[in-house]
């Protein structure tokens, strides 16, 4: 791939801007730590919906999406299209309740929450779990897609130093600015990388290989456009005679199981991670709630449809491509009809893409590493200054691990979306209900972590269960394991539930024992509103996301039905908002 002038200078001044912005918010984010991880909670709902959706939009999400589409179908997409009820829910349950904790990190939660050495050793444990160990290894997964990127669209370039120049680049402008400067990086970066990725889809579609042969629909099998996978046996296309299929087991482990039991980067049951780092950024709790359900509508209505059309596009284009390559067809489509100053902008996007979701995985693990461990076990009384010093070197060391996992550990890991999905299943009862139930404790959370790992263990070793059924054994198991450990324990200090209810406000049945003994704290009311409200906007991502790509399609009058069923459904969510005051949140 030969760049002009003009392509290295679309990318030089991107690279100029990510770097000048870490000047920029050097002296706002050597505030303190609230302003360094946490933007001082002055974030607008925008601010922070499009930083959650620019960080999930890493190098890798369209070539992974290009070759779902290229193999399966527009239906294959459902393995990840599930996940809209655990977004939703995050939306309506929990996106308020994040912000209103006034914590730092969501791991600050777990003394919030529970009491005692149990407590603390698990907000520990969970820093360095999370903060190093997984962080650095899905750090290490993002600069792998990178690197496989440069390769294919940059051959001429030693795509291991180019990967190590953006890592120190990303790393400045992250620990010089703290959350600042990865917010509104972030937000910029977002719109480079849907503007090019529409440009790429428009000139695909425009492609002479594609219109004068009637077009996509007139050169593709029909299978490949259904949005709804089929119910059979077969799990493969190949094996279904074409649209992606799944046996009944495997639909209802992903649509009734995944999305509320596996704990998953992103998509975290009850939000968690970066998701809740957002949250708890936001001005305020209406700021939370907006920015959550920004995220969700435009993480499945808006974002995939110009990848999934440039993955229909490389069938065409490069129909003898192997079955394991068909995640290059995207770059590889990129690489043949961009033309020059266009694949400047291309390239910036993936960069923006890359470094987006780098800035925040490095921000975000440095406070648990900061906030969870060394302020909470190690230096418990130091100055401000000194704990935003020690973030930035933290901040660098996370990348140097990142990238020796990168380059000498990742290649060897397979299936680890599998895995990952699999060792936290179950976890999510906890992460969701130790909001709504008094009686969970810390050995209760201590217990979902290590029941998925042992019950893992024994499928693989001594049974032939795969996944996605796997899912029923293990968060079954955890389930039952969680639940009587947590009655064989002693619940929580009286006093210590109370400073929590206090704090939260949560209300329901479950927290009844505790809220009676606060008869003046007044919680948020009906749980039947949150639930209409989860179901209300489920409805509306489906119907918009399957909506527009009505519309794209030229099914003109199903695409109008569906909108309007999603306009519906957000005309319902805005009535029921004000009817019961939900926009006067704090």
């Amino acid at each position: 791939m030969n760049l002009s002038l003009l392509d290295f200078s679309i990318i030089f001044l991107y690279l100029l801007f990510s770097f000048l912005v870490g000047i920029w918010y050097r002296r706002r984010a050597s505030e303190s730590t609230t302003e360094f991880f946490l933007s001082g909670r002055k974030l607008p709902w925008w601010i922070a919906g499009t930083g959650m959706v620019a960080t999930t939009f890493a190098a890798d999400t369209p070539l992974a999406v290009a070759g779902i589409v290229a193999k399966n179908g527009i239906a294959g997409n459902w393995i990840w299209w599930s996940f809209v009820f655990g977004g939703m829910l995050t939306v309506f349950f929990f996106a308020r309740l994040w912000r209103r904790a006034q914590i730092l990190t969501d791991l600050e939660f777990i003394e919030l929450r529970y009491s005692g050495s149990a407590a603390g050793f698990l907000r520990g444990f969970k820093a360095v779990y999370y903060g190093l160990l997984m962080n650095c290894i899905i750090i290490g997964w993002v600069n792998l897609a990178m690197y496989k990127i440069i390769k294919i669209m940059l051959p001429e370039t030693n795509a291991e130093l180019a990967i190590i120049g953006l890592a120190v680049l990303t790393t400045f402008y992250s620990s010089l600015g703290g959350l600042w400067s990865v917010s509104i990086t972030d937000a910029v970066q977002f719109v480079i990388a849907m503007l090019g990725s529409v440009i790429l889809a428009v000139l695909a579609l425009n492609q002479p290989v594609v219109t004068e042969q009637g077009g996509l629909m007139k050169i593709l099998p029909d299978w490949m456009f259904s949005f709804l996978p089929r119910i059979a046996e077969a799990t493969t296309a190949a094996d279904a005679g074409g649209i992606f299929a799944l046996s009944a087991g495997a639909f209802v482990a992903f649509i009734g199981v995944q999305w509320w039991a596996s704990w998953y980067p992103g998509a975290e049951p009850g939000g968690g991670g970066y998701v809740a780092q957002r949250m708890m950024s936001a001005k305020d709790e209406k700021h939370s709630l907006f920015a959550t359900l920004w995220f969700i509508v435009a993480h499945y209505c808006i974002r995939p449809w110009p990848w999934i059309l440039v993955g229909l596009v490389s069938v065409v284009m490069f129909p003898t491509l192997p079955m394991e390559q068909k995640e290059d067809g995207f770059v590889m489509v990129m690489r043949d009809i961009l033309p020059s100053g266009l694949k400047g902008l291309l390239i910036a996007a993936f960069l923006a893409a890359y470094m987006s979701t780098l800035s925040t995985h490095l921000n975000w693990g440095a406070s648990y590493l900061l906030n969870d461990f060394y302020k909470r076990f190690i230096k418990p009384s130091e100055e401000e200054a000194h704990y935003v010093a020690v973030s930035r070197v933290m901040t660098g060391l996370m990348m140097v691990v990142a990238l020796i996992i990168t380059f000498f550990v990742l290649n060897t890991i397979a299936g680890a979306w599998a895995f990952i999905l699999q060792c936290g299943a179950g976890i999510g009862f906890v992460l969701i209900l130790r909001w709504f139930w008094w009686r969970l404790n810390a050995w209760s959370e201590i217990t979902s972590m290590i029941a998925p790992f042992l019950a893992y263990t024994y499928l693989y070793a001594f049974t032939d269960v795969q996944f996605p059924e796997s899912l029923f054994y293990i968060v079954g198991f955890t389930i039952a394991t969680t639940l009587a450990v947590t009655f064989l324990t002693p619940p929580e200090s009286v006093e210590h539930l109370k400073n929590f209810y206090r704090r939260t406000r949560v209300g329901g049945a479950f927290w009844k024992p505790i809220s009676d003994l606060l008869p003046e704290v007044k919680s948020d009311g009906s749980y039947f509103s949150l639930f209409l409200n989860w179901f209300l906007g489920v409805v509306l991502v489906y119907a918009f996301l399957f909506g527009i790509g009505k519309f794209i399609f030229g099914q003109w009058l199903y695409g109008a039905l569906l909108c309007a069923i999603g306009v519906g459904a957000a005309a319902g969510i805005y009535y029921d908002f004000n009817r019961r005051g939900w926009t006067k949140l704090n």
